[in-house]
């Protein structure tokens, strides 16, 4: 296994999608900051009664669909870039098994990921606080310790993002489509559980990606269309499945049929 990390490390370094993917997402965090500074200075320009009627949400945790879906494609571009060029005949040649060549793309895109989305997560935080401060009623200058659990488990859902690429891609075989796939994920399946009828639209907003980690923190907004319907042990338990089961089928799929 040691020697299959080794080589698929190697396959990651050096390609330029793994540095573009990386690039974009740390660009979220200068996009945060971009956003907070102008929403402060919009802030400053509004009247009182303006001031007051203001609201900001919390900015880390909309942009953080963007290390989401860097490394959502980048988990899809590890393996489907193999296919295309034909060299996946020559490592699963030199790894007969076939699984270890999937489970080393797992471990090293969940440890990239592990990094880069907590570091843009908590970053944009940081950066929203210092430029927001206590405007806005205040709403960044909860306590650290308040938001710690959501900023941790915020972050860490890109690794998520980044196995269910690469799970997807192992089953698909396609880029494109995996892609595809990804993006509905974040952005077609949310609207279509906002205009679902009740309770459905509760039950679909409830299990969305998006959503999972405040179920996981207990601090879902209980206002929103998407009412909390998870206890955050079940809540883990799905964004775990939403990781290993299309790693899992990937792996299996992998072992049975020709290349």
């Amino acid at each position: 296994m040691i020697d299959v990390l080794a080589a698929e490390w190697h396959k990651l370094r050096s390609v330029r999608s793994t540095y573009y993917a990386l690039g974009v997402a740390l660009a979220g965090l200068l996009a945060g900051a971009a956003i907070a500074w102008s929403a402060a200075a919009a802030f400053d320009g509004a009247s009182p009664e303006g001031r007051l009627r203001s609201s900001v949400s919390y900015i880390e945790e909309v942009l953080v669909i963007i290390p989401q879906l860097c490394l959502g494609i980048l988990g899809v571009l590890s393996i489907t870039s193999e296919y295309t060029t034909g060299t996946i005949r020559a490592t699963m040649m030199a790894v007969p098994r076939r699984w270890p060549v999937v489970a080393g793309k797992a471990a090293l895109l969940a440890g990239l990921a592990a990094v880069t989305g907590p570091l843009v997560v908590f970053g944009t935080y940081f950066a929203c606080r210092s430029l927001i401060g206590g405007r806005f009623n205040g709403v960044y200058l909860t306590p650290l310790a308040h938001r710690l659990p959501v900023l941790i488990v915020t972050g860490l859902s890109v690794v998520v993002f980044a196995l269910v690429g690469l799970g997807l891609a192992t089953v698909l075989r396609s880029t494109a489509g995996s892609i595809v796939i990804l993006i509905g994920l974040v952005y077609v399946i949310p609207i279509v559980a906002i205009n679902l009828p009740a309770p459905w639209d509760a039950r679909l907003g409830s299990v969305l990606l998006t959503n999972l980690p405040r179920e996981i923190t207990g601090t879902l907004d209980a206002n929103t269309v998407f009412d909390t319907l998870l206890p955050p042990v079940a809540a883990a338990a799905v964004m775990l499945a939403y990781a290993l089961l299309p790693l899992a089928a990937g792996a299996l799929l992998v072992r049975r049929r020709d290349l």
